[in-house]
């Protein structure tokens, strides 16, 4: 695949599968639980802010700064003040500008910051004294500081092409057609622009494999988000009939390729060995599933939790569940947990509770961490392994 084409990729996004009204709505997942890695890994957000705080002296600078040679570009300073025409809309993309850049204290991209873990932690090959010469600062080259950036615009863009509404489903609730259309212009217009910075940067790495890599990530994306929307637009959809093995295959394409192949071409770009390249996607895979598990199961663990706060009938620890019960007897559930059409999250979440999915939901969270923490044996012991593993740890403490 070359540049151009990965450039068009997420144009078809909005043409992927059945008409949706959102790219994934509320009461199936939030841009907050899928967008970003919140500090919800503990009950206590403090932890969580303390192991990022201390992996980000490691790297050198707070990845919050990351990509903004690009967010202070005067093409993305026009597209955010033709963003600001949206306040006083019901438009997604508001809510998904906020998320990236306003509430920053909760938006930490760690994405890029695992990267800048992974390439310090392994540090220059010893067998190929090819990339000596290469800029280095704080023991991370400078093209792998770009592989970061690039791998938070390539999720960034996503995020927001996925904010795009589907204007045929419409609602009189959701204010002005006109409305609705300019927020869909921006977020295509936005989202390309994002992309376009990260195939430039891409190129300029100039390492074909990292391009495949990275090209074959977005790919996994695309069809991560196909799967997503496909089933869920069906007129009679409930919940997927799948078992735990299809859900981690579908979370892996959505969740967690970008990252696993992002920490590959890191190895790629310092002349690292196949094993070591390995190690490495199998650390970015296994801690992306497990992030994901621990995002799934807040609305089952958390100790405040609003009764009206829906989730994800395909999470975790509800595929678990079904799987448990068989689907007859979930479906069942469901129209129990039912009045009038709307269907009470409250109700069924104290059934799912009550069941074994969330404790296995819990039990697979650890045992990809464990895979994760198992994947970084081969590293020598530094302060940015011992960083590694203290996000696994933060992810898959429940207590």
């Amino acid at each position: 695949m070359n540049l151009q084409q990965l450039l068009r990729l997420p144009r078809y996004l909005g043409a992927l599968g059945p008409p949706r009204r959102r790219w994934w709505s509320p009461s199936l997942d939030t841009i907050a639980s899928v967008g970003s890695w919140r500090g919800q890994s503990s009950r206590s957000p403090a932890y969580w802010n303390q192991v990022v705080s201390e992996a980000e002296k490691i790297v050198g600078y707070p990845t919050s700064f990351m990509s903004l040679r690009c967010l202070l570009s005067d093409e993305l300073s026009n597209i955010a003040m033709q963003v600001r025409k949206l306040v006083g809309t019901q438009h997604p993309l508001l809510t998904t500008a906020r998320e990236l850049v306003h509430d920053s204290r909760h938006n930490l991209q760690l994405r890029g910051l695992v990267v800048l873990l992974i390439s310090k932690a392994a540090g220059p090959s010893s067998m190929n004294a090819s990339c000596q010469n290469y800029d280095m600062v704080s023991g991370i080259y400078s093209c792998q500081r770009s592989l970061a950036e690039i791998t938070e615009l390539i999720h960034t863009a996503l995020l927001v092409h996925r904010g795009i509404v589907n204007l045929n489903e419409l609602q009189s609730s959701d204010g002005p057609l006109k409305d609705m259309q300019f927020g869909n212009k921006i977020a295509i217009l936005s989202g390309d622009f994002l992309l376009a910075n990260a195939c430039n940067g891409l190129a300029l790495l100039q390492n074909t494999k990292v391009v495949e890599l990275l090209a074959s990530a977005l790919m996994d994306l695309v069809q991560g988000a196909y799967h997503e929307n496909s089933t869920s637009a069906k007129e009679t959809y409930i919940t997927d009939d799948i078992g735990i093995s299809t859900w981690k295959e579908k979370t892996f394409l959505s969740h967690g390729a970008l990252l696993a192949k992002s920490c590959q071409a890191a190895m790629e770009l310092a002349k690292h060995d196949a094993e070591v390249q390995d190690m490495a996607f199998q650390y970015g895979k296994h801690m992306a599933m497990s992030h994901k598990i621990n995002s799934d199961l807040q609305p089952f663990i958390k100790e405040k939790t609003s009764d009206s706060m829906t989730f994800n009938l395909n999470s975790a620890p509800v595929v678990l569940h079904q799987e448990f019960l068989g689907r007859d007897l979930w479906i069942k559930q469901i129209r129990e947990a039912q009045e009038k059409g709307i269907l009470d999250y409250a109700k069924l979440r104290e059934t799912i509770k009550a069941g074994k999915g969330v404790t296995s939901a819990i039990d697979l969270c650890r045992y990809h961490g464990n895979k994760a923490l198992a994947a970084l044996e081969s590293f020598p012991p530094s302060e940015a392994r011992s960083a590694l593993e203290n996000i696994v740890f933060a992810v898959t403490r429940f207590s």
